[in-house]
């Protein structure tokens, strides 16, 4: 369980770095194809599951680091969180099936097997 939490925790930053990665380059032509390179990171797995925890039930360590990361991010960062789950009809239906929405969303992780980690707090 911790060590899914702090996979969960390392996930705000790469979502984060994600969101960052996926607006367009002022450099680049709409009408350039994108280069090949052997070190470009392959495309995220599909959702297979989704693990919705919420933070009350986690270690007071592992709530003071995703209040860190949480404290940490940009109004325009939580908005582009909140909007992967709103475009994540599984995501979503098990956010709200545990009773929270996609704004009570801290953090979110996909690993490499298809898991979506979700650590949410009831707003409040």
């Amino acid at each position: 369980m911790r060590m899914t939490m702090l996979a969960a925790l390392s996930a705000a930053a790469l979502l984060a770095g994600a969101a960052h990665a996926q607006s367009p380059s002022p450099a680049q032509t709409p009408n350039a194809p994108p280069a090949a390179s052997p070190q470009a990171p392959a495309a995220a797995p599909a959702i297979k599951s989704v693990n919705v925890v919420d933070l009350n039930e986690l270690p007071e360590a592992t709530k003071t680091q995703v209040n860190d990361i949480v404290a940490k991010r940009s109004a325009e960062d939580n908005q582009r969180l909140q909007q992967a789950i709103e475009g994540a009809p599984m995501a979503k239906t098990a956010i709200e099936a545990k009773g929270f929405s996609s704004r009570d969303v801290l953090v979110a992780q996909l690993n490499d097997e298809g898991e979506l980690i979700v650590v949410a707090k009831r707003a409040g």
